[in-house]
């Protein structure tokens, strides 16, 4: 379960989704989000799932590896349809017994909206799988220095937010060679009740927890030996410039959003 969870990593590939501008594909990445919202049928669902193919065959990333991600929200994705199916009201019941009400308006809700989640898992997992470190703090940066004149640290809030996201398959590895160590020594984590699995993660997250501080201590003392000092005075070694094939991808991404409009409309 651990090794399927992909948020955080980035695959590299020379494709034509990992050469466009970080904040087109921030923005593209909102953008996209916002459309899931737009939507209010499975026509709609469609063409987005059509843009969403396109996008993954271009990114030349596996899809058995966006795929694999899924894995790790199936609790959350079965919670969410398990809510719907049970607390959604309609005249079309299909199984009633004491409290229990099963009804088709609930049965389409569920559907609906876990194909929402799935959507929005597999889109926005594109934007740091196909954006490396570096160029998504840069593209962060970017577009929350008009909020400086406020007196917002956007080069702070940047490095934060993309060491939080680089530390996710780090704290994952961390955790699969802690269980396998304990698992080895004769720990048990499948059996039992709840009370008694819950017990069995202690001995997981005291040493997870001494990993987290002892790599941030040494994250701290490396930024530090290489004379960081925030965002004040640095310079970049590549500057971001909007090219020809990022005005493209914005071209396209407004006919997406004019596309759903335009159904939801209709």
């Amino acid at each position: 379960m651990i090794r399927n969870i992909t948020i955080g990593q980035y695959y590299p590939a020379k494709s034509y989704i990992h050469e466009l501008d970080p904040r087109v594909k921030i923005i593209g990445t909102f953008v996209y989000i916002i459309s899931l919202f737009l939507v209010s049928n499975f026509i709609g669902y469609g063409v987005v799932l059509l843009f969403l193919w396109v996008l993954i065959h271009q990114s030349k990333v596996p899809f058995s590896f966006i795929v694999r991600g899924l894995k790790s929200i199936i609790v959350i994705l079965l919670f969410t349809v398990g809510l719907n199916v049970f607390l959604t009201p309609g005249e079309h019941v299909i199984y009633e017994w004491s409290f229990i009400h099963i009804t088709g308006e609930g049965l389409y809700t569920a559907l609906f909206m876990g194909t929402r989640l799935i959507l929005l898992i597999m889109g926005s997992s594109l934007l740091t799988l196909t954006t490396s470190p570096i160029q998504l703090t840069d593209g962060i940066e970017n577009l929350l220095n008009p909020f400086k004149k406020i007196g917002l640290p956007a080069h702070e809030i940047a490095m934060m937010m993309t060491i939080a996201l680089r530390f996710i398959p780090i704290l994952l590895e961390e955790t699969d060679k802690i269980m396998k160590a304990q698992i080895a020594r004769g720990a048990d984590f499948e059996s039992g009740g709840f009370i008694k699995r819950a017990k069995s993660l202690i001995p997981i997250l005291i040493p997870l927890f001494i990993s987290a501080f002892r790599r941030a201590d040494d994250l701290a003392l490396a930024m530090e030996a290489r004379c960081y000092r925030g965002g004040d005075n640095r310079t970049k070694l590549k500057q971001l410039t909007i090219e020809k094939q990022d005005y493209v991808a914005i071209g396209v991404m407004i006919l997406f959003i004019l596309a759903l409009m335009f159904l939801r409309v209709i």
